[in-house]
């Protein structure tokens, strides 16, 4: 389950990738706009307040986040962003963050290209630190007694879970799009007692979270805590520098290539 006061606490830092991103849209009057995995609605309304104009469409499958962005007075709904079907008048769809919890979504990606209108924006940011320290050493716990067999599966159990920018370039410019690509690692500077546990329980922890107890939750926590610390020290002064990958696709449709039209 999850939980929009969690996430929200690192909102500024959250936030970076997404301007970002926001930045190389280039989509000036826009008729329609779709935030997938709109989260609890405070960088959605960043995008009402860019194409006051469009119609705004939030989708996220989380009653919670949903919740929370209703209460900003975001009309979102609840739905599965991997089921979504670009609307007519579609100019924007922008997922910040959140197909990374969709198998398959390269393909997705392709699929929107195909159904919007040339001149369509799709814009994209996935984190690609599934292979960092923190994601390493939550697999370690989890494949540990007694969390293997309580555990069993979840979400980000490998580190092939995004595609690399070259990739995403090459399906979308395969799929008639003009692409930008590229990756940017962030240095963010958290403070106080365990940053990145409190960091990662607000996102990748949570899938771990909902197989666990209560006291289940806590031991597993304090058992990651050793592991974390280690691979991500504070300094003296109390700082913990987090390096965070996050990987970025800026795709505008158009004619569809030669390759694309023989499929």
């Amino acid at each position: 389950m999850w939980n929009p006061q969690t996430y929200l606490a690192f909102a500024d830092q959250r936030g970076r990738p997404f301007f970002d991103l926001l930045a190389r849209v280039g989509a000036d009057e826009p008729r329609r706009v779709a935030d997938l995995g709109c989260g609890p609605g405070n960088l959605t309304e960043q995008l009402a307040s860019r194409w006051p104009q469009a119609a705004l469409e939030a989708v996220d499958n989380s009653p919670e986040m949903v919740a929370a962005a209703r209460e900003r007075g975001i009309d979102a709904r609840l739905g599965d962003i991997g089921a979504w079907t670009p609307r007519p008048g579609t100019d924007v769809v922008l997922s910040n963050a959140a197909l990374q919890w969709i198998p398959g979504h390269p393909e997705l990606m392709v699929r929107w290209a195909e159904l919007l209108e040339p001149g369509a924006w799709i814009a994209v940011q996935v984190p690609g630190n599934f292979d960092a320290p923190s994601h390493v050493a939550l697999r370690q716990l989890a494949d540990q007694q007694p969390w293997s067999n309580i555990l069993g599966d979840f979400a980000f159990r490998t580190a092939d879970v995004v595609e690399t920018p070259t990739r995403y370039a090459e399906l979308l410019t395969d799929a008639g799009c003009r692409v930008d690509a590229w990756e940017t690692t962030y240095i963010h500077e958290l403070t106080g007692a365990q940053p990145v546990l409190n960091w990662i329980t607000g996102t990748a922890l949570t899938p771990v979270r909902d197989q666990l107890t209560d006291d289940q939750w806590q031991q597993f926590r304090a058992e990651l805590i050793p592991l974390l610390d280690a691979a991500y020290p504070a300094r003296p002064d109390g700082r913990t520098y987090f390096p965070f990958r996050r990987i970025f696709v800026v795709a505008q449709v158009g004619s569809p290539s030669p390759s694309a039209s023989a499929r």
